[in-house]
């Protein structure tokens, strides 16, 4: 692997490590980390600043997901080890979201950051997903939920539209990563403690 793919996967994780969630909620007074679910990501955002910082905090996460790819793919060109090389950087921006440096490697859940990797690599898997999170969401009231089955079936959908299976083994890890992140989710969804944005919506 040469110098230059090492720095962009640094580089990757890097951008990734970007709390845009805590950047943007400064202004309001609020340190969204010790607040609502204490999550620097968009669903702690939104329900303690709004929805419109919520949206824009989400957009962010995604983006630093699809650019690190996109660029690395654009230096890199048809070198060798390009597959590798390109899922090192997804990877290594989803980590850096879930692990950032400047916060002492304690960040979000990277579910905003995987979309954004996989929109960069497979767009069709990402509508797939985002409809069924919807639908989970709607019918559950849990964005955990909808969060855990989205992220759980885009290995599937990457099998099921013949994409390559690196692309497979990358998802299917940063779904374990997701999954790793959202076990107090889990746990309060057992027990039947978790926050539903139906019962806010109604209160």
């Amino acid at each position: 692997m040469s110098l230059t793919s090492v720095f962009l996967i640094i580089g990757s994780y890097l951008v990734g490590a970007v709390p845009f969630g805590l950047l943007l909620s400064r202004s309001s007074g609020i340190d969204i980390r010790t607040q609502g679910s204490c999550n620097i990501g968009a669903t702690n955002v939104a329900r303690l600043l709004g929805k419109k910082m919520g949206i824009l905090t989400l957009l962010l996460d995604v983006a630093k997901g699809f650019f690190p790819m996109f660029l690395t793919a654009l230096i890199i060109g048809d070198g060798q080890g390009r597959n590798l090389i390109i899922a090192l950087s997804g990877a290594a921006t989803v980590v850096g979201h879930m692990y950032p440096v400047y916060l002492g490697f304690k960040g979000g859940k990277g579910v905003a950051t995987g979309l954004g990797v996989f929109l960069y690599l497979a767009p069709l898997s990402v509508l797939f997903s985002l409809l069924l999170f919807i639908v989970a969401v709607a019918l559950s009231g849990f964005v955990s939920l909808g969060s855990l089955l989205a992220s759980a079936a885009i290995p599937l959908w990457l099998f099921l539209l013949g994409e390559a299976t690196w692309k497979i083994l990358l998802s299917a890890f940063i779904g374990i990563l997701i999954w790793f992140k959202h076990v107090p989710n889990i746990k309060r969804l057992l027990a039947g403690t978790e926050k539903s944005w139906k019962k806010r919506k109604k209160a």
